[in-house]
């Protein structure tokens, strides 16, 4: 009971196997090659540390302030997946067809970094609303929301050591496997796009908004 009081172990494993499977680290991995795959290590090294950094800010904002954010605003769940879901099918789109990149390259690093590594792949709708609803089973007892901090950061850390350690991949699949996963991280970046866009109009047609 003590225990619990300083760190609700249930609820750290609860939050830490959702977040993962969520926020699926190893399948970023992909789309963070597509997209950065053809850096320097440093830059690629830069790019993941950012993503990450944007993904846990967000995270951590809405599990903060993250109900009094959309009541204020009037924004539901289902209007987070339809925008994050519009972003990442246009994103998708590029990777399909090869436009874009016409933006000098230091801009287009952090434009990757932010958008759409940071946010809406790594802190999207899925992983916000799994935020907001541990957010309400801690319930003010101050050992479930260290356990939920926890969970939360050490979900950040596997997504960045997933991100860190891609250049192994890249070695192995070199200039023409990048081009590969580039157009397979379209594929499903536009699967995932069309499921929370699904997903959004299912919300609002059920009213929970």
């Amino acid at each position: 009971m003590g225990v619990a009081q300083f760190f609700d172990a249930k609820l750290f494993l609860s939050a830490t196997i959702t977040l993962i499977v969520i926020m699926d680290p190893p399948g970023t991995v992909p789309v963070f090659l597509s997209l950065v795959g053809r850096k320097p290590m440093a830059t690629r090294v830069k790019a993941a540390r950012q993503a990450v950094l944007v993904s846990l800010l967000v995270i951590t904002l809405f599990a903060v302030a993250g109900q009094a954010i959309l009541a204020y605003l009037g924004i539901g769940i289902p209007a987070l997946q339809g925008a994050g879901g519009l972003l990442l099918l246009l994103i998708a789109l590029q990777l399909l067809t090869g436009k874009g990149g016409n933006e000098p390259e230091a801009a287009d690093d952090v434009n990757v970094a932010l958008v759409p590594l940071g946010t809406p792949l790594l802190a999207g709708p899925g992983a916000i609303a799994a935020t907001i609803v541990f957010v309400r089973q801690a319930d003010g007892h101050l050992g479930a929301y260290i356990a939920l901090g926890c969970a939360i950061v050490a979900v950040h850390f596997v997504i960045y050591t997933c991100m860190r350690f891609s250049g192994v991949v890249i070695r192995l699949i070199k200039e023409s496997g990048i081009t590969l996963v580039a157009k397979i991280a379209g594929l499903l970046l536009a699967a995932i796009a069309v499921e929370l866009v699904a997903n959004s109009v299912k919300g609002f047609i059920a009213g929970n908004f």
